[in-house]
């Protein structure tokens, strides 16, 4: 007998749970849908990669928004498997000489995870991004405490911007488009990965709004336009905009916003509310600038949430297309 016979088993999930899991996880929101994640099964370790071949070179040449989009798939993958039943020790950036490799995930079992976990969980199936005007959001007094427990661990600040702030960042949401509107490289990204259907990536057409439902939000990016439609006609967007910010602007920090962002984006989910992640602010400088000046203290923001009520008369966004597994799952060795 060798000395490998008498180690004891490394706790795996078996082939069901870990594709149910990352079926469920891939429910992810990420940058115009671009699903820039890869996962490799090594035998005992679960890897997650970024995706090269779905940069956005000129929305994002840094990569910024992939890895905060990464993060959001990590934190669902995380959520999911808890779920299940299995707890994930994560090391973020294990090999600094691979910067695609962005968490590696080793398995203990977890009979009993908090009941959160659960309820986010479940709340993975039923979030959409919600780019129509919505009512205040109801109870969120409530769930601000939750939504900063969540984002703290990450080493992520959430603030809630004043009222009084809308008009400025609308300005600021407007003048970015504006400067975008003439770059034909951007414009050709957007038209590539939004308004096609029957794809199983980018932005489609059900989840466009049209230019008299986006006047009425006045902050958010300017997708190609919808067909001419009055979905909630009878109001003026009155969600309440929540901003998340680093201490500084690295890899890491971006992944742990990911993270963060999953979290509030599940919470407010559980509780009814409907959300839109916004990252075209802080694309540019101007815009990243004026957060900076709106959040109660220094930092970099990352992303801006809108958090609101979607009005009970309102019709189901229906989901956004995802990826086979088999394009973002591989197995490596034997399992």
């Amino acid at each position: 007998m060798t000395a490998s016979d008498d180690a004891p088993a490394v706790p795996v999930p078996d082939r069901p749970t870990i594709l149910a899991a990352l079926r469920l996880a891939a429910r992810a929101p990420s940058v115009h849908n671009t699903q820039p994640w890869r996962w490799v099964l090594d035998g005992t370790r679960l890897h997650l990669y970024t995706d090269a071949d779905r940069v956005l070179t000129s929305t994002d040449p840094r990569g910024r928004q992939l890895v905060i989009s990464c993060g959001a798939m990590l934190h669902h993958a995380r959520t999911a498997f808890a779920d299940r039943g299995w707890h994930t020790d994560t090391v973020r950036l294990p090999v600094s000489q691979q910067p695609d490799q962005l968490a590696t995930i080793l398995f203990r079992p977890w009979p009993d995870p908090p009941d959160g976990v659960h309820t986010r969980a479940l709340a993975i199936d039923h979030r959409r991004t919600d780019r129509l005007p919505m009512v205040a959001p109801r109870g969120f007094d409530g769930i601000l405490p939750g939504m900063r427990m969540l984002s703290s661990p990450h080493g992520v600040e959430l603030d809630v911007l004043d009222e009084s702030a809308r008009p400025r960042l609308a300005a600021a949401s407007q003048q970015t488009e504006a400067l975008r509107r003439d770059d034909m490289f951007y414009q050709t990204e957007m038209d590539w990965w939004a308004g096609h259907p029957d794809t199983p990536e980018g932005v489609p057409p059900s989840a466009l709004v049209s230019d008299a439902e986006f006047a009425r939000v006045g902050i958010g990016r300017a997708f190609p336009s919808a067909p001419h439609s009055m979905r909630r006609d009878h109001i003026e967007d009155q969600a309440r905009l929540v901003v998340l910010s680093t201490d500084g602007d690295s890899v890491m920090q971006w992944l742990r916003t990911g993270e963060a962002l999953s979290a509030v984006l599940l919470e407010c989910t559980a509780a009814g509310l409907a959300t839109c992640a916004l990252t075209h602010i802080t694309e540019l400088p101007t815009g990243r600038k004026l957060l900076a000046n709106l959040i109660s203290r220094a930092g970099t923001p990352q992303v801006v949430i809108r958090v609101g009520t979607a009005p009970e008369d309102s019709e189901m966004i229906p989901p956004t297309p995802r990826r086979p597994l088999t394009d973002i799952f591989t197995v490596v060795g034997s399992h």
